[in-house]
């Protein structure tokens, strides 16, 4: 008999069964049928029917991808770790954090007196079968997003220290010890140990604790953007950012994955005002493991002080401050290094996740009627990524690793074309009207997408940015790009082709 929809199974500790009878509960309710959640997360339909009727043990990896497919706020996890603890071979090391489930993870973030102070709450249940003895927290900085070769420079030359850190770390009040576990420039990792100088509180199985920690970081060495990861199965998350109100803060937001693009979050962020502070305050339940959230801000005060500086008066100007590289730069001439893919998965992931987030920093400066992309080296990382966003606002964006088009149509038409890296001119372009292109996704899998028309030229105006080319190099010899202010197509899309003979 089919568990009811409205009542979750008692996941007891009885085994395989209560485990299927968790996963059976949670699958009708998301709707999803075996042979749908099956190939979501790669097994056979057959397999799924032997873990619910509780023939076979799940395994691990079976209980994080059902966990990250399904978004159940860490019951499903839950479940497995209870069936697993009847088990001697499910034993987890006590040092790691094997079962832990996160049912509050609150971050705020404040700025003041060019500091930048970030207090981490996260109420945790030990849903293992193993007292856990410490917790890892990572801490990374940015100062430059989308500019990795100028942050590189930056942090090699100022470094983030422990000291300016300043982290401290309790457990339900209790002082927690900290080791440190990776210490780099612009990156740190450390465990928070349940223990302190006067002895050891270990969470125990089916315990529930608090833990907070804070630190500082001077704002010559944080960038504009703060991210939480969802590494660990997480019913609620909420993060509240509090600025000076003088400083006229503007906030928005993107979320994503390492296997999907970013969007803008499905849940608005909630401005108040509290004294001379403004705070932005944003939440979701049940994020699915390995979510992504990136809140980013800009100070109107401040950028209203750049952009009465003749620095940033032409377009160029604006979108090397939005961190583009321009033109004249030496990656934006080199071939971009293929991606490794499943293997190196997390490093693409990272640069996608960059990609679109100074995506969304250029279109706070200019309208993009024809659609838009960039290009790895543009943010300078020469890794062989892009993204595309097409001219029509309900199309998804397109992911473009390790791109080689495999045909071309003889069709083609001439267009202007513009380019962020060199934004004051726009050039005349012949190009393909239909391309075909093979690439890649992170888990490996090979594809190929014919693209049309305007699509088909965004594309490779991105895919010639990764073999270190720009569009003048594809202009008709004896034209040159003219100025922006005699162009006349911005924020237009592009004019369908009346001909569609070669030129």
């Amino acid at each position: 008999m089919e568990t009811p929809r409205n009542e979750p199974p008692d996941a007891q500790h009885d085994g395989p069964r209560a485990f299927g009878e968790v996963l059976a509960h949670w699958r009708q309710r998301r709707g999803m049928s075996k042979k749908a959640l099956a190939e979501a997360m790669d097994y056979d339909p057959s397999y799924i029917s032997h873990i619910e009727s509780g023939r076979h043990p799940a395994g691990e990896d079976f209980a994080r991808r059902a966990e990250a497919k399904l978004s159940t706020g860490g019951q499903v996890w839950q479940s497995w770790h209870e069936a697993a603890a009847t088990a001697s071979s499910a034993a987890a090391p006590s040092s790691a954090p094997g079962g832990l489930v996160v049912e509050d993870d609150h971050a705020e973030l404040r700025y003041a007196g060019g500091i930048y102070t970030a207090t981490m709450r996260r109420s945790l249940c030990n849903a293992g079968p193993d007292p856990v003895m410490r917790y890892l927290a990572r801490i990374s900085v940015d100062r430059y997003p989308g500019e990795p070769a100028r942050s590189n420079v930056h942090y090699r030359a100022h470094p983030l220290t422990w000291a300016e850190l300043d982290l401290r770390a309790d457990c339900d009040g209790e002082p927690m010890n900290v080791e440190p576990k990776h210490d780099r420039d612009c990156f740190k990792e450390v465990w928070l140990c349940f223990s302190n100088d006067r002895g050891k509180f270990p969470l125990y199985p089916g315990e529930r604790a608090t833990i907070t920690y804070a630190y500082t970081v001077p704002d010559s060495k944080w960038g504009p953007w703060f991210q939480r990861a969802i590494r660990l199965p997480t019913r609620h998350l909420g993060v509240t950012l509090t600025f000076p109100a003088d400083l006229e803060p503007k906030v928005w937001g993107t979320e994503t994955s390492t296997t999907a693009e970013a969007v803008p979050l499905h849940n608005p962020i909630t401005r108040t005002q509290r004294g001379d502070e403004t705070l932005f305050s944003w939440g979701t339940a049940d994020p699915p493991m390995g979510a992504r959230y990136r809140l980013e801000w800009r100070f109107g005060a401040r950028s209203g002080q750049m952009d009465a500086s003749p620095s940033l008066r032409t377009s160029s100007d604006r979108m090397k401050a939005a961190g583009i590289v321009q033109a004249g730069d030496a990656i934006l001439a080199a071939v971009a290094e293929p991606f490794d893919l499943p293997e190196q998965a997390e490093a693409a992931g990272e640069v996608i996740d960059a990609l679109f987030a100074a995506l969304a920093r250029v279109r706070e400066q200019h309208v993009f009627g024809k659609g838009m992309g960039l290009a790895a080296p543009q943010i300078g990382i020469g890794r062989a990524a892009a993204i595309v966003i097409p001219p029509d606002p309900d199309a998804e964006a397109v992911v473009l690793l390790n791109p080689r088009i495999t045909d071309a149509s003889t069709e083609t038409d001439e267009q202007y074309e513009g380019c962020l890296s060199f934004f004051d001119v726009r050039g005349m372009v012949p190009r393909p009207l239909t391309l075909e292109v093979e690439h890649i996704d992170l888990d490996g899998q090979r594809k190929i997408t014919t693209f049309p028309y305007g699509v088909a030229r965004l594309v490779a105006h991105e895919i010639d940015h990764l073999n270190g080319q720009l569009y003048t190099s594809r202009m008709r010899a004896g034209l040159t790009p003219i100025p922006v202010e005699e162009y006349r197509g911005i924020g237009k899309p592009w004019i369908p082709p009346t001909s569609t003979s070669p030129p």
